[in-house]
């Protein structure tokens, strides 16, 4: 089998996606339910109601993508994250997105590359990135931590597909 960049660039996703996620699954052994809340395998029986285009994210000059999406119909800036079981939020995004939380909402522990953190469950009517929309998707918006928001599974892995090349990211509805 022969790799070029952009089979190369494909073939190091999906190691580093199978990495992240034995690491989140070596995790979960003994957690509390609590921590356990947030739930860390995607399902795959969501319903596949992502519309519109085929849309490319570029590469940024850092290596990642990051998505301009339109959250309920307001701008937030995304960092794609496949590493990601849901679409988390910084306090910050929430906050400008009109949601409205307070201290007993963030009741849910959950873990993070960075450690345990505490989050609030909140579901998005809308999430579109370019030309894709996804409906009803579930996110978090975590407590204290989080450098910038992500694009998480949630999102994500109701999509047909998405693929990777050296320099763009292709989603597909």
């Amino acid at each position: 089998m022969r790799l070029g960049g952009s089979n190369l660039a494909a073939a190091v996703m999906a190691i580093g996606s199978a990495f992240t996620a034995a690491w989140w699954l070596n995790q979960l052994e003994g957690a509390s339910p609590a921590q356990a809340a947030v739930p860390m395998v995607v399902q795959q029986d969501w319903p596949r109601d992502a519309g519109g285009g085929a849309t490319q994210i570029l590469r940024g000059p850092d290596g990642h993508w990051w998505a301009d999406a339109m959250v309920d119909g307001r701008a937030v800036r995304l960092m794609v994250d496949t590493g990601a079981t849901v679409v988390a939020l910084t306090p910050e995004d929430a906050a400008r997105l009109g949601l409205k939380l307070s201290a007993p909402d963030f009741s849910d522990e959950i873990r993070t590359a960075a450690g345990p953190a505490r989050a609030a469950r909140v579901r998005l009517a809308s999430l579109s990135v370019g030309a894709v929309r996804v409906t009803d998707v579930d996110a978090v918006v975590v407590e204290r931590g989080l450098p910038h928001s992500l694009l998480g599974m949630s999102w994500l892995g109701r999509l047909s597909g998405f693929e990777a090349s050296a320099d763009a990211l292709t989603l597909r509805p």
